[in-house]
């Protein structure tokens, strides 16, 4: 990963709490960049690349999600920001996975670029809420 080559992120954003890595996909970071770019504020993201081994939730998994093979984000975000990021994302078309939580006090948008054969058979464009 070139982090040399992205101008709106951080490596810090994006580590593992319980690792402290930051193993990040550049095509998906550099996808980011642009939706940044596109957006004009800033992003705020709360979980990017996650330990298989070492992250309870990706631990209890029996397979190994979007966040870790650097490929997700979540961004905290809300309400009409929420709605406008979303504008944002449809109209880019290179998200395959887009979770959206919008209730209570954790609001927050979860992207992601992995595909169905590196989720191994999970359907790929999808759209969920939690």
């Amino acid at each position: 990963m070139d982090w040399s080559k992205i101008k709106y992120f951080e490596p810090h954003e994006f580590k593992c709490r319980y690792s402290h890595r930051s193993d990040m996909n550049q095509e998906f970071m550099e996808a980011l960049d642009e939706l940044r770019e596109r957006y004009g504020k800033p992003l705020h993201p709360t979980s990017g690349f996650r330990d298989r081994r070492k992250h309870p939730i990706e631990a209890r998994k029996k397979l190994a999600g979007a966040h870790t093979l650097g490929l997700a984000v979540d961004f905290r975000i809300e309400k009409g920001e929420a709605y406008r990021l979303l504008e944002i994302v449809m109209e880019m078309g290179v998200f395959t996975g887009i979770g959206i939580n919008q209730k209570g006090g954790g609001r927050f948008i979860h992207l992601d670029m992995a595909t169905s054969k590196q989720l191994k058979g999970a359907p790929r464009p999808t759209i969920w809420s939690y």
